[in-house]
């Protein structure tokens, strides 16, 4: 286990409505939800039917959501996730200092560069570390910076495969 592990983590995905109990059927819509945790510094996913979405239930500590499709049991999903949502939650972090929320900004980072989303555009030595100099693709401006955590490759990993769980598509 990394050092980022499931306490950097999100909660995987449960399949069932936080609201009803109800199981959340294959292709079937839903809406999955990132909630903060008062007790350390990750998320937890939390998914509703859209019934119940419709309905108004939110969870508390609402940090971020999306619509998507349940996938069938045992197969890898085989959607592609908003790039939106991918840059919402890298933009909403952009301020947070928690060790463990800049390991998964970074990690989005290198989501986003992959995707051709981001570019980098220059790297700064600070104390402790690196600093990431980006950009949106087509756009001018000062680069936004991005602390590099100094993960190791296995941990990029890892954390990267957490992530295509938690958001269940394939980064």
């Amino acid at each position: 286990m990394s050092r980022f592990g499931n306490s950097q983590g999100v909660s995987r995905p449960t399949g069932v409505c936080a609201s009803t109990g109800d199981s959340l059927e294959p292709s079937q819509q839903a809406f999955a939800t990132l909630i903060e945790r008062e007790e350390d510094e990750g998320f937890d996913r939390v998914d509703y039917s859209v019934a119940a979405w419709e309905r108004g239930d939110r969870p508390e500590r609402l940090f971020s959501y999306w619509r998507y499709t349940v996938p069938e049991g045992g197969k890898k999903p085989d959607i592609q996730i908003d790039d939106e949502v991918l840059v919402d939650l890298f933009n909403r972090l952009s301020d947070d200092e928690k060790p463990q929320r800049i390991a998964f900004r970074y990690i989005l980072a290198l989501v986003l560069i992959r995707k051709r989303k981001l570019k980098l555009v220059g790297r700064e030595e600070i104390e402790g570390g690196e600093l990431w100099l980006l950009r949106f693709a087509g756009t001018d401006g000062e680069p936004i910076q991005v602390k590099n955590p100094g993960i190791a490759e296995e941990e990029i990993q890892d954390l990267s495969e957490q992530l295509g769980e938690i958001l269940q598509g394939d980064l």
